[in-house]
């Protein structure tokens, strides 16, 4: 089974960027629906953003317009771009496949704290 392991994350000021990275011990990201979800303290996960092979892509609402989820097959390596950070933006961010089907095996994810 497919591993992922999630990097980049930090603690940045409201406004502030971070560039969050997922390796995959296969390659998968041209043949699945791929995607960033983010769990905060209390709260479900959640898929932020998801983009198929072709390179099409969707945002949750709530990042719309300041994140970017992309794809570097050379690099079997995906990105999500958070630009215009929010506090409420705070979470532990994962990638897997999408959507989630309930039975995915999850990494470690990268912690993204936005605070000043």
């Amino acid at each position: 089974q497919v591993q992922f392991v999630e990097s980049g994350g930090g603690l940045v000021q409201p406004g502030g960027s971070l560039r969050l990275s997922c390796a995959a011990s296969g390659s998968i990201f041209s043949i699945y629906v791929m995607g960033w979800y983010r769990q905060a303290p209390g709260k479900q996960r959640e898929l932020v953003a998801s983009i198929a092979w072709a390179g099409m892509a969707n945002y949750a609402d709530s990042v719309k317009g300041r994140f970017t989820i992309s794809i570097d097959n050379a690099k079997n390596t995906m990105y999500l771009q958070m630009n215009s950070l929010k506090p409420e933006d705070t979470a532990v961010y994962y990638c897997n496949r999408a959507p989630d089907d309930g039975g995915r095996r999850w990494g470690q994810g990268t912690q993204v704290t936005v605070s000043s």
